[in-house]
């Protein structure tokens, strides 16, 4: 992962989304560029979580995280704190500012109502009311672009140079690449199906 952080860096990146404390943690030593932390946890009964504990954030800021992101959809919290307390309480001991991982409109309103300092379409089409596998949820950027107060950054399913442009001109202030950057084998394949197609 550190050396996928020093590539992107080298291609003109603006910071390095990374997970867990040990990849943070490398990045953090390999690259100058700020860090969103998260640390996903898969949590018996409620699946996989962005940073659901507060314990989970203080190791994401120890190991060198400018960002904390963390899951603010309306699923059920594994810690049981509300948004915002869970809020004041990683802020209050890290210092650092918190990013919402939101998968709705209302979600996004909420993070913002809640303290969060960035909110980002991270979770749109990956909760189980609303999944999809389509690219990235740009409706979802623009509603919520006009409407916050605070930075929106897209994420989700960007795979393209065009769509990550598209963000911005909806009114996103940054944008997130995933898969298109850092798995080799989901962009090989990508190419693999398009020569295969009849």
């Amino acid at each position: 992962m550190a050396a996928m952080a020093r590539a992107a860096a080298l291609g003109g990146a603006a910071a390095i989304r990374a997970n867990g404390p040990d990849d943070i943690e490398a990045i953090h030593a390999a690259v100058e560029l700020p860090i969103i932390g998260i640390w996903k946890v898969d949590v018996p009964g409620l699946g996989v979580r962005i940073t659901p504990e507060i314990e989970h954030a203080q190791a994401v800021a120890a190991a060198g995280a400018s960002i904390i992101a963390f899951d603010a959809t309306d699923r059920a919290r594994t810690d049981g704190l509300a948004a915002a307390d869970w809020i004041a309480r990683v802020r209050s001991e890290t210092g650092l500012p918190l990013m919402a991982d939101v998968s709705t409109f209302e979600e996004g309103m909420m993070a913002e109502a809640a303290g969060a300092d960035l909110v980002a379409t991270t979770l749109a089409g990956y909760i189980d009311s609303n999944l999809s596998s389509d690219g990235p949820d740009l409706e979802l950027v623009a509603r919520l672009a006009p409407k916050l107060h605070i930075p929106l950054v897209a994420e989700g399913r960007i795979s393209t140079p065009k769509q990550a442009a598209q963000a911005i001109a909806l009114g996103a202030y940054a944008v997130v690449i995933g898969h298109a950057i850092t798995q080799p084998e989901w962009i090989t394949a990508r190419f693999v199906a398009a020569l295969r197609a009849p």
